[in-house]
């Protein structure tokens, strides 16, 4: 009974093993096929790649060799405007400031009223004065008189030397007085003229510091305090200051030992909202020596201003030339690269090569930048298309021109 009941289950596991012993060739048939298309693709890859890559052209970039030009060597500078001449307006003789006779910020030229103070202390002063004259000249005639008559006695016996020297010393006391009397006056009519303050030069006024009705301290000496009406300030022409640093007025100083008299002490200016050298100004000063605490060395140009347009107290870029033209390289500004500390131009080789050169660059001239050393007249310069090249990376160079525009040469 039981070996009979066993043989079903005897034959389906014989089947089952018999189904899988032939599913194994194909199943092993079917992973050497994906192994070998795996190691095809991979294979067809790597032999594609370089060839793929070999079809891309280097970039293209438009070159020129740089221009060369005489220009003059120049060094810039900051500076800032100030007055030639600048005064504060104080008074002479005080009393009650009894007018002003401007606007705050105006232009006043030499002359010109600006302040009155009350005269009428000095008035008295100078009416007392000329009464004391009037006295000491009737003394005096008196004392002549007397004098005359003394000596007219003694020739006759009747007086004696002591009257004579007595009317003498009357006389001169006389004249002492009217001298005295003289002395005064002036010094009156000096407070009475100086009690009228008038503008020493022409120049813009600031603003008034003191009202009318207020009283004013004046003195005639430096020592004593007063009190400040005003501040005038002149304008055309006007200064401008700047500093030197050691290096730079060694520059300057070489160069113009090397040209005596080679050149002009001119400058071009800018102000601080310009971007071309339209002003011009005459160096005209060099200190003695240097600031030992900022190794600067102060100098000064004069600068004409007909329109007045000019005020103490702005700033300035200034240019200054220290050596004569010279042929001298530019290129494209925007071809100069800054790298960390040094600035660098791209060039390109002979076989497409891109090839960086550290410069030292100058300012710009013609729209151009000026280039002291570091570039040969015959490199190839990129001046378009720098965003495509790489250093040592490889560009197909198209032939292009550098223009200079002598129009732009003023700017900074």
């Amino acid at each position: 009974m039981n070996e009979f009941s066993r043989l079903p289950e005897a034959e389906e596991l014989e089947q089952s093993v018999a189904t899988r012993r032939k599913a194994w060739p194909w199943l092993a048939g079917v992973a050497v096929i994906a192994l070998a298309g795996v190691a095809w693709f991979e294979l067809s890859g790597r032999a594609t790649g370089p060839v793929a890559q070999a079809a891309v052209p280097p970039a293209p970039v438009t070159i020129s060799r740089p221009l060369v030009r005489d220009v003059d060597t120049r060094i810039g500078f900051l500076g800032q405007f100030s007055a030639v001449d600048r005064v504060e307006l104080r008074a002479q003789v005080g009393g009650t400031l009894a007018e002003i006779h401007f606007q705050d910020g105006q232009i006043v030229h030499q002359g010109d009223l600006l302040f009155v103070i009350d005269p009428t202390p000095y008035e008295i002063k100078l009416a007392q004065a000329t009464a004391q004259l009037e006295a000491a000249q009737s003394s005096f005639a008196l004392a002549s008189s007397q004098l005359v008559r003394a000596q007219t006695l003694k020739r006759s016996d009747f007086g004696t030397a002591e009257a004579v020297d007595q009317r003498t010393s009357e006389v001169g006391a006389a004249q002492a007085a009217i001298d005295d009397a003289k002395a005064q006056i002036r010094d009156a009519q000096f407070d009475i003229d100086h009690s009228r303050i008038v503008a020493p030069f022409s120049g813009r006024i600031g603003a008034h510091q003191v009202s009318v009705g207020n009283l004013i301290a004046g003195s005639r000496f430096a020592s004593s305090p007063t009190t400040v009406l005003a501040t005038l300030v002149s304008l055309d022409p006007i200064h401008l200051d700047f500093d030197m640093s050691e290096s730079d007025f060694l520059t300057f100083s070489r160069q113009r030992a090397g040209n005596p008299g080679g050149l002009a002490d001119k400058v071009d200016i800018s102000l601080s909202d310009e971007t071309r050298f339209t002003r011009q100004g005459t160096l005209e000063f060099v200190d003695n020596a240097l600031d030992r605490s900022s190794g600067t060395i102060h100098a000064r140009a004069l600068v004409s201003n007909p329109d007045l347009f000019l005020t103490p107290g702005q700033f300035a870029r200034l240019r200054l030339a220290v050596a004569p033209a010279a042929p001298t390289v530019l290129v494209p500004d925007a071809s100069v690269l800054l790298d960390q500390s040094q600035h660098i131009v791209l060039t390109v080789d002979a076989d497409g090569t891109v090839v960086p050169k550290p410069v030292e660059t100058g300012d710009l001239r013609g729209g151009l930048r000026v280039i002291r050393s570091g570039l040969a007249a015959d490199d190839r310069v990129i001046i378009d298309g720098i965003v495509r090249a790489a250093p040592g990376g490889k560009v197909t160079p198209q032939d292009g021109a550098i223009d200079y525009s002598a129009a732009s040469d003023g700017q900074s």
